[in-house]
């Protein structure tokens, strides 16, 4: 390759920067910063260093040619015009990788394919036959980028994506890509602080990329030195001499700077992640100054042994399907952590849920917007000490008796009366808006609801506020933070309470009465079991002997499993959703109940009960949302406006000695007794209400209604 060539380096978007301060410390200058990447005009030799010694770039291109192209024919005109022979040896292997945009070209395979049809044509005017094709490990790998009808063709130097280093085996659940591992540790100030003599932790390494990135970022190794493969290696115009002559450098300052290899520990919950981090390390030759133990970030203790360094955490996001719920916990521990056990250090989290760093309970220095892939992230940067504004303690050791206080008082209660969970505390302080529920699952759960602060609230303060509350949560129930399950419950106009939070949460078994349910912590707002209707489930297990019971709006059949095991002679629950009418099929069969006397009906149940009836029912539970406009049902509800027609048309499936409970829960419904004034109507509210929601004597109305002319039996057995 004769005189300066024109090379580009590409990088994910926010590592820019980092990138042009690599390649400027190479040597490599000048250099022009672009959108995710950087570009430059040099020798060979910086391309090659550039492949060897960036710690943030993907891939390093050298442009071929540039030239329009409007149509397929003026692409494949394009690249046959190249003489191909300079770059594909004789028995050279061939791939192709396009990206377009905004041109007349729009499949990037397509125009793939064009670029392949063109070499293997040209080569085989050229030379009587044409290159093989290999997508995994081709000799010569070509990019194109086709951006408004023009085309940039390249030699992708790299050939496969340089934050393959060569070292990792096995993957984590969720790795972190080496590039963006580093530019994390590059934000964070890591370089100076391992200058200093200062020490890496990683409170939850997984496979160990910080650590392997952090050790050779400190020791001065190149970090594509164990890299088995390069896209130059097999190019026509590949130096294998200046290659050599590299590597052999590479190699002199890697055995140099491996005597500095910095302290470093790294923690995690899972032995699994820490055997392969473990493996990682030793690969890596990094495993000598290194502690690796499995341990919970709870358990952390405070790092004596280690000089002040850096402290970096990955975290969860809540990305996962159905984990969000469990996260402000955790990252509320995680802070306690980085409080107690690192004061003095550099802290540096990455999530790319901001909100969650709130829980943290730490002041940040600085933050850095970063992309996991196509995930907008922030990298949050502490020093440890600098805590964010504080809960007054009095407030919280407020909070803190009321709990104890509760929970003393209605553990009794729950055991005596075979209640598997309950509610233990519900905004009985004004700063302490949450309701907090217990449910004696293996291992045992507390499921917090924070009802959202109004607007006027300070955000931080609220922040605030809620990691006091978990930090008091734990103590007094003594319980993990991984045993907390936190939710912001807003006020609802579409049925909100149904509306799904993910997908793919666990489901956990508990129990009430004789009865037992499957609930989910994190996929819903709600758990499928509504505990302030406790009472009226075990009303309906006592009426439903001998009867045919419909259960509307059956949600996961709670109701319906009370009715089975009280005797009931047939039950017919429905309800729109499948979720939830599969939830209620399961519920029935953990409790033994079989048989096709028990219907399951996925209908519409405003279009249901309008219909004629096929049978009279003895006992129907109605117990409809306050509003619902699901997609697929006919109609809008909305329960102060349409209850006279819901129970209206709820009666005709009603037998003449029949019994209708009824129960709603918007706090500021009002029965239109006058409309139903020809109905037997008793309010039952009291007796429905269970201690455990005495300081909420709203959260439900409940009724007994019957067709006129019944109000004797609607007395039956007393709830």
């Amino acid at each position: 390759m004769a005189g300066p060539t024109e090379f580009f380096a590409s990088t994910p978007k926010g590592m820019e920067s980092l990138l042009v301060g690599e390649l400027r410390a190479l040597g490599i200058d000048p250099v022009k910063e672009t959108r995710a990447g950087a570009s430059w005009t040099g020798t060979l030799e910086s391309a090659y260093r550039a492949c060897l010694w960036s710690r943030t770039a993907s891939r390093v291109f050298m442009p071929l040619a540039r030239f329009p192209a409007d149509s397929p024919e003026s692409l494949y005109a394009g690249v046959h015009a190249l003489d191909w022979r300079e770059h594909l040896g004789e028995a050279a292997t061939l791939a192709v990788d396009a990206h377009v945009s905004d041109s007349a070209i729009t499949h990037s395979h397509f125009a793939a394919l064009k670029i392949k049809d063109a070499v293997v044509d040209r080569l085989r005017t050229l030379r009587g036959h044409r290159p093989s094709i290999d997508t995994e490990r081709p000799d010569v790998r070509l990019n194109l980028y086709l951006r408004r009808n023009e085309a940039v063709l390249s030699l992708d130097l790299a050939g496969e994506s340089l934050h393959r280093r060569g070292y990792r085996e096995g993957q984590a659940e969720a790795p972190l890509k080496e590039n963006l591992a580093c530019a994390i540790l590059m934000r964070a100030g890591w370089p100076a602080i391992a200058a200093e003599g200062g020490s890496l932790v990683d409170l939850m390494c997984g496979s160990g990329t910080f650590l392997v990135e952090g050790a050779w970022m400190a020791a001065d190794v190149a970090p594509g030195l164990m890299r088995p493969h390069y896209g130059f290696i097999g190019w026509g115009g590949h130096d294998a001499a200046l290659w050599e002559r590299l590597l052999v450098e590479a190699r002199e300052r890697r055995a140099a700077g491996l005597e500095r290899t910095p302290s470093m520990a790294g923690y995690d919950r899972d032995p699994q992640m820490i055997r392969l981090a473990r493996h990682h390390l030793r690969r890596a030759g990094v495993q000598e100054n290194a502690r690796l133990e499995v341990r919970d970030v709870n358990a952390s203790v405070p790092e004596t042994e280690l000089p002040a360094g850096l402290v970096v955490v990955n975290p969860p996001y809540g990305e996962r399907i159905g984990a969000a719920a469990e996260l402000p916990a955790l990252y509320h521990a995680l802070g306690q952590a980085l409080r107690r056990d690192y004061r003095g250090w550099r802290s540096a989290v990455f999530t790319s849920n901001a909100d969650l760093g709130h829980y943290l309970g730490l002041r940040v220095g600085k933050t850095y917007k970063l992309y996991n892939g196509a995930l907008e992230c922030r990298l949050l940067c502490f020093d440890i000490g600098e805590a964010s504004e504080r809960v007054d303690d009095r407030g919280v050791e407020d909070f803190a008796n009321r709990l104890k206080k509760n929970f003393r008082h209605l553990a009794r209660w729950a055991k005596r009366e075979r209640v598997g969970a309950w509610r233990v505390y519900d905004a009985d302080l004004h700063d302490y808006n949450f309701a907090i529920d217990l449910y004696e699952s293996d291992p045992l759960t507390v499921h917090v609801q924070e009802y959202a602060p109004p607007a006027h609230v300070d955000a931080g303060r609220a922040q605030a506020r809620v990691r006091a509350a978990i930090g008091a949560i734990t103590r007094v129930l003594e319980v993990t933070p991984a045993q907390v399950v936190i939710k912001q419950r807003r006020q609802q106009k579409e049925g909100g309470q149904y509306e799904a939070q993910g997908r793919g949460g666990r489901l956990h078994e508990i129990r009430e009465d004789d009865a037992r349910f499957l609930v989910n912590f994190t996929d819903y707002l709600d758990t499928g079991l509504f505990l302030d209707t406790r009472p009226v489930r075990q009303l309906i297990g006592r009426l439903s002997a001998g009867r045919d019971v419909l259960n509307l709006f059956g949600y996961t059949g709670t109701a319906t499993v009370y009715a089975a095991l009280g005797g009931a002679r047939s039950t017919t629950t429905v309800d729109l959703s499948h979720t939830y009418l599969d939830w209620a099929e399961r519920n029935l069969e953990l409790n033994g109940i079989r048989g096709r006397q028990h219907q399951l009906l996925q209908e519409d149940v405003l279009t249901w009960i309008e219909q004629p009836p096929v049978r009279r029912y003895g006992l129907i539970y109605l117990d409809p949302p306050t509003f619902s406009r699901s997609k697929r049902m006919r109609d809008t509800l909305d329960i102060q406006r349409d209850h006279e027609r819901l129970i209206r048309a709820t009666l005709r499936h009603l037998a003449e000695d029949g019994i209708l409970i009824f129960c709603c829960n918007l706090q500021s419904f009002k029965l239109d007794r006058q409309a139903l004034g020809d109905l037997s109507i008793e309010d039952i509210t009291r007796s429905t209400l269970p201690p455990d929601f005495a300081r909420q004597p709203k959260i439900h109305q409940c009724f007994r209604i019957a067709h006129a002319g019944g109000p004797d039996r609607l007395r039956g057995p007393r709830s």
